[in-house]
């Protein structure tokens, strides 16, 4: 078990808590992380862009001109790739981007991306964190005092009033636990985590 210092929305130390080295302590695999935020990004993708080929564009019915004697190039249809406004040669389909990978390996990966933040000293425990109402320029200056410029905040619950203070400052996200991911916790330099979401972290990768 490794320990680490919880602290409270005014910087000050309250106590510890013991993270588990299953966790918060394994070695991180880069290819790993790199295979799983490939898999996120690809899931995000639309895949909707879409090109007509000579079958589909509009018009070409008749000949252009006769086959012999204009000394012009043989010609079938208006439709043909070559031609201006015909149709496209092996242009994009709407498509599916998305691959799956192993749950285990998903799992492993979290917890790794986890691991790299407590490593380097970028995982910050907070004994609580509400607010009583939505006021962004609070959210500010609670970051300000804790010294995170950016920063993902897990909670262990949906917390309304602390999600709509941060959702317009740069460079911060919250999340609950249910919704933490490697791409998010990669992409913020801070990982915060509020003390009780901690334990449901532990249940949810140990199951």
């Amino acid at each position: 078990m490794s320990t680490i210092d919880v602290i409270n929305t005014k910087n000050e130390k309250v106590g510890e808590a013991q993270l588990s080295d299953s966790i918060f302590n394994l070695e991180v695999k880069e290819y790993l992380l790199h295979d799983v935020v490939r898999m996120q990004l690809a899931g995000r993708r639309a895949g909707t862009a879409c090109t007509k080929t000579r079958v589909e564009v509009s018009g070409g019915g008749s000949k252009p001109w006769r086959q012999k004697g204009t000394g012009r190039a043989r010609a079938g249809s208006r439709r043909s790739p070559l031609w201006r406004g015909g149709g496209v040669i092996f242009g994009p389909k709407p498509r599916d981007y998305s691959f799956k990978l192993n749950r285990k390996v998903k799992k492993q990966a979290l917890a790794m991306a986890m691991s790299a933040r407590f490593q380097e000293g970028n995982l910050v425990v907070l004994d609580d964190f509400t607010m009583d109402a939505i006021k962004t320029k609070n959210f500010v200056s609670i970051m300000n005092l804790l010294n995170i410029e950016n920063g993902l905040i897990i909670t262990d619950g949906v917390t309304e009033n602390l999600t709509k203070s941060a959702r317009n400052v740069n460079g911060f996200k919250v999340l609950p636990t249910d919704g933490l991911n490697v791409y998010d916790i990669l992409l913020h330099k801070k990982l915060v985590l509020v003390q009780p979401a901690i334990e449901n972290l532990e249940k949810r990768l140990m199951a």
